[in-house]
């Protein structure tokens, strides 16, 4: 199918799932990097009893907060 033709269906409303191969798709920029940071026992406890709070994992709780610090959205 020729781009032309994707984009006038795609823009008609129809599903276009089915001519996608999302096998192999990416995210830009969206790609995980692990990082290793140590804090101190009373930030983890402190950490922890937020988390806890608003039932989501600490590292929830640290990426958004240090998206935030950077002025930056969170993506999901």
């Amino acid at each position: 199918m020729k781009a032309k033709d994707f984009d006038k269906k795609f823009d008609e409303g129809q599903d276009m799932s089915r001519h996608l191969d999302v096998a192999k798709a990416r995210r830009p920029e969206q790609e995980q990097k692990r990082v290793n940071v140590d804090f101190p026992q009373w930030m983890v406890h402190s950490l922890d009893k937020e988390a806890k709070r608003l039932g989501v994992p600490r590292q929830s709780i640290i990426k958004v907060w240090v998206a935030e610090r950077l002025g930056l959205q969170p993506s999901h």
